[in-house]
């Protein structure tokens, strides 16, 4: 199967009769680098969060590498997302009282994939791969905004995902990093990531092999390659 996300007619609604999603169907293809746009409260992040279990639907099907994660125990969804789903946020959120290198040895110790003996030097090279490998040994504190994202991708990759998500990645970085780090996203996407982004940004549409416009709670296709 191609698809590796497939979202058919799913809707959320919150108490009060908010619905911040309504009746979306879209897929994503496996390998590709696919946008999700729309003005605040358009229901991005809420699809988002049902992407990666966080949040459950309140109607419809949501299928990710074959698994539903709303049929899923709160057990079952933290083991399938640790292995399957890399996450990448806003804000880092980096442990501060981690260096670097631990902070990206730390979703291998939660979901034990890789030999413990083999951990340290996996995360380096994935430090390596976000060319950061000269911080390992620095707490987040240390690091530019730039380097503190691509300190988070390579804690995304961690387990070896099939999927990254990333939720207004760039938000916090001038355009000079904010293009850096577009550039890695479409270097992992070429190598095989399937990469799901949030962003307001308009001036890297350039990079997307596919862009959803979220309004009003739902999904239209603004464009595939």
């Amino acid at each position: 199967m191609n698809d590796i996300i497939t979202v058919e007619r799913v809707s959320k609604t919150y108490g009060g009769g908010i619905h911040a999603l309504r009746d979306v169907t879209l897929a994503v293809r496996r390998g590709e680098l696919t946008a999700i746009t729309g003005r605040s409260g358009s229901g991005k992040s809420t699809l988002l969060n049902i992407i990666t279990g966080i949040d459950r639907p309140s109607g419809g099907l949501v299928v990710i590498d074959g698994a539903a994660p709303a049929s899923m125990s709160e057990r079952e969804l933290a083991v399938w997302r640790g292995k399957t789903v890399g996450v990448v946020f806003q804000f880092f959120q980096l442990l501060p009282t981690l260096t670097v290198l631990e902070n990206v040895v730390l979703p291998m110790d939660f979901c034990d994939v890789w030999p413990r003996a083999e951990r340290a030097a996996r995360a380096m090279k994935l430090l390596e791969r976000v060319g950061i490998a000269d911080q390992a040994q620095k707490f987040p504190s240390a690091l530019s905004g730039g380097q503190q994202q691509r300190a988070a991708i390579a804690r995304a990759l961690a387990n070896d995902p099939p999927l990254l998500v990333a939720d207004e990645p760039t938000g916090n970085l001038d355009s000079q990093n904010a293009r850096a780090i577009f550039d890695l996203f479409q270097e992992l996407a070429a190598s095989g990531k399937t990469i799901v982004i949030v962003t307001h940004e308009t001036e890297f549409t350039d990079v997307f092999d596919a862009t959803f416009e979220m309004h009003d709670g739902a999904a239209t296709c603004a464009h595939v390659s």
